[in-house]
């Protein structure tokens, strides 16, 4: 396999690497309440949201990518083929249309206001940086 996408749920962000794809689950974030805040979440699911951990499915073939992201009882399927407009669900669970590009070992999406890169760090460590104006939120993620 090629590369792999990682979407997510909280997040409009995909990952690519050389890697195997899988599964990877959230370990850590920061800034995820001013980040949510900022997009307009409400309190009540951003405290809900909190101290959850995703786990996302990643399948690939070729530039399809196909991923599947669970949190908590919330199943969100992403596809899309790199370089071509995609419906994605972004981070509030609206369809936005956008288009993911690779740039060197990075996938990169902007939807909406919000511009989100995730990137293998190590080979079994996912970090995603979505920024909205000057505010950046940051999510890790582990294979497992």
């Amino acid at each position: 396999m090629s590369g792999c996408v990682l979407l997510i749920p909280s997040s409009p962000v995909m990952f690519l690497s050389s890697v195997t794809c899988g599964k990877y689950q959230l370990e850590s974030q920061e800034n995820f309440e001013t980040f949510m805040k900022a997009i307009g979440l409400p309190d009540e699911l951003i405290q809900k949201g909190k101290d959850i951990k995703s786990v996302s499915e990643i399948e690939e073939n070729g530039d399809s990518f196909k991923v599947t992201v669970t949190t908590g009882s919330k199943v969100m399927v992403n596809t899309f083929v790199v370089g071509q407009e995609a419906e994605l669900e972004n981070i509030t669970g609206t369809k936005v249309k956008a288009v993911v590009m690779r740039e060197a070992n990075k996938l990169k999406v902007s939807l909406g206001s919000v511009e989100s890169v995730t990137e293998l760090v190590d080979s079994d460590t996912l970090v995603n940086t979505m920024t909205l104006g000057a505010i950046v939120y940051k999510r890790i993620s582990k294979r497992v």
